[in-house]
């Protein structure tokens, strides 16, 4: 079958290629046909060789899948083959330790990531467990399934980790995909003044930053960022800011801008140093707290709000076929599209309308 495959170290070292099929599935696991994996920031960090975790190459790529089962284990109970399924990103867990004894899995220390740890979705089949895969809504599509995941890392990172009130003063950093659902997210909560931050090569996603729901959006070549986030309201800063670019001048800017006794989410990874003092964080009794991944009850919560249409990724995304896997991840690399969609079996979907 054809699969996206990161096979070495060393900036573009991906290329598509003819691997076998997946084994037969175990007594509770299922094999799925994938018929959209979307493309994340890792994916591209690994395609250019800069990601800050270990990766176990050759490794076919893709975390963000949604597809039909092919086969099912001997001991599934609650899927047949012909269930449209998505599934969470955990490909193997220990089961055993006091995070995953507690439904906090996604902080297991022996956890492996699909497309990183393990072979991925980006590929005309992949292998998964009953205890993390999803019956999607009749309502949603494959192309929306598959970003349920940004959509729960968003989730976790706004309605779980952050403390927001309606009325609250909430801050952006950074339009990519997981920055744009937490625009969305963050709307549910009705903030009273909600703002995006980027940079002039993020012009089409600020527009969908807008689209999505954003008050204010501030390009950080055309304006100072504080003056202008501190020109609204009492003055004091925003009650919460989402920092989802990473790197560590949005981080200063974060710590810079927030209001005494603010919180400040991070969710975007970065490059070590920090390189300046988190002296203002205790001065300001600043909460920052960081979020990572998501577990069982967001995805089902998540599939929910996009069945009743409360939420809805797809206006960043477009659909590429695998065979154009290079085009999604260049697309994605320039910024001409904030999110991609790899459709391995794109001839044969048949989504809702």
């Amino acid at each position: 079958m054809k699969a996206v495959v990161n096979y070495g170290s060393g900036s573009g070292s991906v290329e598509l290629r003819d691997v076998s099929m997946p084994d037969k599935p175990g007594s509770r696991e299922v094999v799925i046909r994938v018929q959209a994996a979307g493309v994340c920031g890792s994916d591209l960090h690994m395609y250019h060789d800069i990601q800050g975790f270990p990766v176990n190459r050759p490794v076919t790529l893709g975390h963000e899948f949604s597809g039909v089962i092919s086969s099912v284990g001997s001991e599934v109970k609650g899927f047949r083959v012909g269930d449209r399924v998505v599934s969470e990103t955990p490909a193997y867990l220990c089961e055993t330790c006091l995070y995953c004894r507690t439904g906090q899995y996604n902080l297991c220390p022996n956890r492996r990531g699909f497309g990183v740890l393990e072979n991925g979705a980006m590929a005309e089949y992949v292998k998964s467990r009953e205890s993390i895969i999803h019956h999607i809504p009749d309502t949603v599509s494959f192309e929306m399934a598959a970003l349920t995941e940004p959509a729960c890392v968003a989730y976790n990172a706004v309605a779980c980790h952050s403390s927001i009130r309606p009325g609250d003063h909430v801050v952006v950093f950074g339009p990519g995909p997981i920055g744009l659902m937490c625009v969305q997210i963050a709307r549910l909560f009705s903030p009273g003044h909600l703002v995006v931050v980027g940079t002039k090569r993020d012009g089409s996603r600020l527009e969908l930053a807008r689209q999505f729901g954003a008050d204010q959006i501030i390009v950080a070549e055309e304006e100072q960022v504080m003056e202008s986030i501190l020109a609204y309201g009492d003055g004091y800063g925003p009650d919460l800011i989402l920092d989802a670019v990473g790197v560590s001048a949005t981080l200063k800017q974060s710590i810079d801008c927030i209001r005494p006794n603010g919180q400040i989410t991070k969710i975007g990874w970065g490059p070590a140093p920090v390189g300046f003092s988190l002296d203002p964080l205790i001065q300001k009794a600043v909460t920052l707290k960081g979020s990572f991944s998501h577990n069982y009850p967001m995805w089902e919560k998540v599939l929910l709000l996009m069945a009743q249409g409360k939420i809805n990724p797809l206006p960043m995304a477009r659909m590429y076929g695998i065979n154009d896997w290079k085009t999604a991840f260049d697309d994605m690399v320039s910024l001409q599209q904030a999110k991609s969609i790899i459709c391995p079996n794109i001839s044969e979907m048949t989504n809702p309308e």
